[in-house]
């Protein structure tokens, strides 16, 4: 019996299927996330729907860079980035993490869909589909940004990110951290970076904000009349997609969750600075028996990847995505 239909024959005979299925929903085959409150650029593209997207800014994503990106939201990432964003993606690349599958994110343009915010404090949302320990720093860009002009790493306020938080409790899908934003005027941009700390692998998101059009709650108010109001996608838009997603095929598999042999420091993780190479190679299945522990459980390669404190508030779209990944499979064998 393969390993994960295994592990689910085993809880549920324990009592336990609905963590389960928490814990399939949660595993790296199902991808890892992108930043949902201020909603992320391609998370807006994505709700709007990839096909047929209504803002001219997702349009123009779309004809750049294909509808693929969209569907693969949650996958922006650096398998092996171990800390060293900056050295790893040049100035004009930061949204699309230097990924030329989502180049179409890179666009310099003032019409990107926006979420409405003001000075003070600020509850991020991220998105996760997949749980991982790490640490979400969150930078704004300075005054003065153009967003018709190339981002670059000097357009962003480096020296004072405007959240961190490391390991915070995944709850109905989302991770959720506070922070606060500084005194801004226009459109400006947060730049989220997820590095996580049992893997060098780091995920990357732009999310487009303006301020001056309310309270700094974050809740997907539009930045003007002419662009569609900035929401993330939803549970049922999330299991539409799931069939057209590559995100697990990138290099990932059961075992994408493994410790390396030489974790990421907390200091790198937090940091865009340079850190230095793993010598590990990242998202490697590890040889039979060789007792490598998943990042959360302490498990073999073959135990689902749960996150410890996290997996049952996952519960939420448990189900829908459980579902799609039965189907992938079934569909997989014929």
């Amino acid at each position: 019996m393969p390993g994960r239909r295994k592990a689910v024959a085993v809880l549920a005979a324990a009592g336990l299927a609905p963590l389960a299925l928490t814990a399939l929903a949660a595993s790296p085959a199902a991808a890892h996330g992108s930043m949902g409150n201020p909603v992320s650029r391609v998370a807006q593209c994505y709700a709007e729907g990839p096909e047929n997207p209504k803002s001219d800014a997702c349009k123009a994503a779309v004809a750049a860079g294909g509808t693929q990106a969209l569907y693969d939201w949650n996958g922006i990432r650096i398998g092996d980035a171990a800390g060293r964003h900056q050295e790893l993606i040049p100035d004009g690349k930061l949204c699309s993490a230097n990924n030329d599958e989502f180049k179409g994110l890179d666009l310099a343009r003032a019409d990107w869909p926006a979420t409405s915010v003001s000075s003070g404090s600020f509850t991020f949302k991220y998105r996760v589909t997949a749980p991982h320990k790490g640490t979400f720093t969150v930078y704004i860009t300075k005054p003065g940004y153009d967003p018709a002009q190339p981002l670059g790493w000097d357009d962003l306020d480096l020296a004072h990110p405007v959240a961190t938080a490391t390991d915070p409790v995944a709850e109905g899908g989302f991770y959720t951290f506070s922070g606060t934003l500084p005194e801004r005027s226009g459109r400006q941009l947060l730049y989220a970076v997820w590095q996580r700390s049992d893997s060098p692998e780091a995920f990357y998101s732009c999310s487009d904000v303006t301020y001056g059009g309310g309270a700094a709650t974050g809740g997907g108010t539009p930045a003007s009349a002419a662009a569609p109001a900035a929401s993330a996608p939803s549970e049922k838009q999330i299991e539409a997609g799931f069939e057209k997603s590559t995100v697990e095929h990138h290099g990932h598999g059961d075992q994408d969750a493994t410790t390396t042999a030489d974790p990421v420091p907390s200091a790198a993780a937090s940091s865009p600075a340079a850190a230095p190479r793993e010598e590990t190679e990242p998202n490697q299945p590890k040889a039979a028996g060789a007792g490598v522990s998943l990042a959360e459980t302490g498990g073999d390669g073959n135990t689902p990847y749960v996150a410890m404190g996290g997996a049952a508030a996952l519960a939420l779209g448990a189900a829908a995505l459980f579902a799609s990944v039965r189907r992938k499979a079934a569909s997989a064998r014929r």
